[in-house]
């Protein structure tokens, strides 16, 4: 009996043989290929079943997600609106980049980079643009960011000295929280509401401002999108460098893989932001003190499983 693909099988049939594997003329077929019971055919309802919960909530949906929805007959399922993400850099310092630059003048790298970084997670990017040293002027751009993001990254001024107005202003909302946290590159992270909209503010330093952001904010803006705290998916593997920390804080080193093992950058000043970009994620060492010599398993997050 010839079949073809996708149609329902006859009653009393159960097995199908590839017409690649089949030779017929006017009177007899023959079967090149192996005949097993079963082949090539589909029972119903061994993938989903009716009424089987097939996604559940808090989960973001994939392209092979939609895939099973449409195969289940779904048309449409209820989400969450992408978040609203302002991204602010702060500093009388900071130049646009492509304009020119004066003597102590820096090119805003945070602003590009924390935008692409917060786009690739799957959230709406609204720019804020630059916010010179002044509180006055900080304060306005939050007033209106408030009322159009849904939460605030903003890069410098969360420390403690005179022209952190990022820090000062939040600490004057009573929510604020100054975390001089024992992580390097890092350690200054303010963070507060603004009129009840969430704000980060992340050191200053791109490569300090990039691992917070991927330490802190990824996590944190998935809880605020609908979905549950993630921990990156971290490898072990051996170290192809040598390495002596001390007891107190943990490090995030930019690396990458090559021939199997983990190399980092030459550098880990928090300002050499082209260590970025020649990484493809970072190791981890933990608090304590610690010694790594060539061939010690240490642990490696790629970039992209923050």
């Amino acid at each position: 009996m010839r079949i073809l693909t996708g149609a329902n099988l006859p009653e009393g049939v159960d097995t199908v043989v590839l017409q690649e594997d089949v030779v017929t003329n006017a009177s007899e077929v023959s079967f090149h290929g192996p005949l097993k019971r079963g082949a090539n055919a589909r029972d119903a309802g061994e993938d989903m079943l009716a009424g089987q919960v097939i996604l559940h909530r808090g989960r973001k949906v994939t392209p092979a997600d939609l895939g099973m929805l449409a195969a289940a007959g779904v048309g449409a399922i209820e989400v969450h609106m992408p978040l609203r993400v302002g991204i602010l850099s702060t500093g009388d310092e900071l130049q646009e980049p492509g304009d020119a630059a004066n003597a102590g003048q820096i090119y805003d790298a945070n602003r590009p980079m924390l935008g692409a970084l917060v786009t690739k997670w799957g959230y709406d990017v609204i720019d804020l643009g630059r916010a010179p040293d002044n509180r006055d002027t900080v304060r306005g751009i939050l007033d209106d960011a408030s009322t159009r993001c849904d939460v605030i990254l903003s890069s410098g001024g969360a420390s403690a000295g005179d022209e952190d107005h990022m820090s000062a202003l939040l600490e004057g909302t009573g929510s604020f929280a100054l975390w001089r946290i024992a992580m390097k590159p890092g350690r200054p992270l303010a963070l507060g509401l603004w009129n009840d909209t969430p704000v980060f503010g992340l050191p200053g330093n791109p490569v300090a401002a990039m691992v917070c952001a991927l330490v802190f904010a990824a996590p944190s803006l998935t809880v605020m999108a609908g979905g549950a705290w993630q921990h990156p998916t971290s490898y072990q593997l051996p170290a192809a460098f040598s390495k002596s920390k001390k007891a107190g804080r943990r490090e995030y080193l930019r690396a990458r893989i090559e021939g199997g093992q983990v190399t980092i950058f030459a550098s880990e000043g928090s300002g050499r932001v082209s260590g970025l970009s020649w990484a493809t994620g970072l190791v981890e060492l933990g608090d304590p003190a610690q010694k790594v010599a060539p061939g010690d398993p240490v642990t490696y997050i790629p970039f992209n499983s923050f």
